[in-house]
């Protein structure tokens, strides 16, 4: 089954490189796009399997484009593809909805592979974000939890699976699974029974 690519990126060279890589192989580059704005537009009309999404584009960025796409209920998978990999590009992106992230110097056939997985919906993670997000899991952090987090975890805690959380909130299962990783840290805990534990003792989740 060949699947269909869009890929954003704002340097038009890259663009060029990637189509070539891709063009054959079980794979159809269907459309392109320069910004944020433009790769949200050619989604919404060529519902591709996979977008490859650089992050830094001029006007609206590859986040912005994520999130609206998530809100739009696009069901294509969204595989950030960038030089970038501070916490500052990173938890954005994966928050915002995408379903991997993988840096430009990845060898062409870990790039194959990972648009491969994105398509079934799995996560894809270098080893260096990977690493950077393991990093994150381990400090002893006590932060409050974010709005969204709470939403994830109230779901949970009324019954809703991973998949049934993320219909409701309009997100990707690889994104609340993602709040979830999050929300352990914080509370440190290591699963959900545990977190809904806690939140309630800690009064995160009312009575």
């Amino acid at each position: 089954m060949t699947i269909t690519v869009l890929i954003a990126d704002d340097h038009p060279i890259v663009r060029d490189g990637l189509r070539g890589m891709f063009t054959g192989r079980g794979f159809e580059v269907v459309g392109e796009a320069a910004n944020g704005a433009e790769a949200v537009a050619v989604a919404e009309r060529l519902r591709p399997d996979v977008v490859l999404m650089d992050l830094r584009m001029p006007g609206t960025d590859g986040v912005a484009a994520i999130t609206e796409l998530a809100r739009l209920g696009n069901p294509a998978r969204i595989l950030v593809l960038t030089t970038y990999d501070t916490d500052s590009d990173v938890l954005p992106a994966i928050e915002a909805g995408a379903t991997g992230y993988l840096l430009k110097d990845a060898p062409r056939e870990d790039l194959f592979r990972a648009v491969e997985a994105a398509a079934r919906g799995e996560a894809v993670l270098s080893p260096a974000v990977a690493s950077r997000l393991m990093g994150r899991m381990r400090e002893p952090v006590r932060e409050a939890l974010s709005q969204r987090e709470l939403e994830v975890l109230t779901l949970v805690a009324r019954g809703s699976t991973n998949k049934e959380a993320a219909k409701k909130l309009f997100i990707s299962e690889a994104t609340v699974k993602t709040h979830l990783i999050h929300v352990y840290a914080k509370l440190g805990v290591k699963d959900r029974a545990a977190a809904v534990a806690v939140a309630f003792e800690r009064g995160l989740l009312g009575s």
